[in-house]
């Protein structure tokens, strides 16, 4: 009987890792298309795309690629890009935390409306703000630089401030009367007892802020004008263009190479990023 029954749990269990592999194999393909289609020309991606592996592996495409356009290479928009992704990422942090902290852990009026309020903003497409936004930060001369893309987030983020709400809110306040005992305030709490408590959901709040600013387009689009200034993002769409022949191939190369940043934050951080999202869903 009990030998009939752990049968068919590793039968059961076989089945779906086998799906789950199937799975996962659909969704990873295109990636590993393109990375395939980075050692290829473009005339063969387009004459035989059905064919993973290309006839034969050469990395033209990435020294070609490297060298950009207009005399501006590859090197000027990733490190535009890791300026634009880090400011971002650590005004949000900083920033989701301190305000997370004030709305699990102090009281003033109005206290549950401006809850109600970030999580409003929360629900907000960034296309019902994106012109309001953007004739504010034109009267205030920020268009063509890369303020009005990095000072926002240095005033919290909806979903990282309800992280770190609900983080904060599952460490026992005992911690913090015992803390006022030995002398701190509300204001050396933060730093001396909350914030070491709450590193998987600081570092989680900072892996999501780097990937999301990682991979915009659309800021760069609307307020960036000059090349001096475009992030990888932005700059691989220079590759296309509709009035001539694309290097598809070059384009190839360097979207790959723009995955290697958030591939290595992944895969170092996933440990924190697990157990930053785990525990909040328990403690929330």
């Amino acid at each position: 009987m009990r030998l009939g029954l752990r049968k068919k749990k590793l039968i059961a269990r076989g089945v779906y890792h086998l799906f789950t592999l199937l799975f996962a194999l659909v969704m990873i393909y295109p990636v590993v298309w393109m990375i395939m289609g980075s050692f290829k020309s473009t005339s063969e991606i387009f004459q035989n795309p059905e064919a993973l592996l290309p006839t034969t592996f050469s990395f033209i495409n990435y020294k070609v690629g490297w060298q950009g356009f207009a005399g501006y290479t590859f090197g000027l928009f990733f490190k535009n890009s890791f300026i634009i992704a880090g400011l971002s990422t650590l005004g949000a942090a900083i920033s989701s935390a301190l305000i997370g902290y004030g709305f699990a852990r102090c009281d003033f009026k109005f206290k549950g409306f401006w809850f109600a309020c970030m999580l409003l903003s929360m629900m907000l497409p960034f296309q019902m703000i994106m012109i309001p936004q953007y004739i504010l930060f034109n009267k205030m001369g920020w268009v063509g630089s890369y303020l009005p893309i990095i000072v926002p987030q240095f005033f919290g983020q909806g979903f990282f401030i309800f992280l770190n709400v609900q983080f904060i809110k599952g460490i026992p306040v005992d911690l913090d009367e015992a803390a006022r005992i030995d002398g701190c305030t509300i204001y050396t709490i933060l730093p001396r007892i909350i914030l070491p408590l709450i590193k998987p959901s600081l570092v989680t709040s900072a892996i999501f802020s780097f990937m999301w600013r990682w991979d915009d387009f659309l800021s760069p689009l609307i307020y960036l004008s000059d090349p001096l200034t475009y992030p990888v993002s932005y700059a691989l769409k220079m590759f296309s263009d509709p009035t001539a022949g694309s290097d598809w191939g070059a384009m190839f190369a360097m979207a790959t190479l723009s995955l290697l940043p958030i591939f290595i934050i992944f895969l170092t951080m996933q440990k924190y990023l697990v157990e930053g999202i785990a525990s909040t869903g328990i403690k929330g």
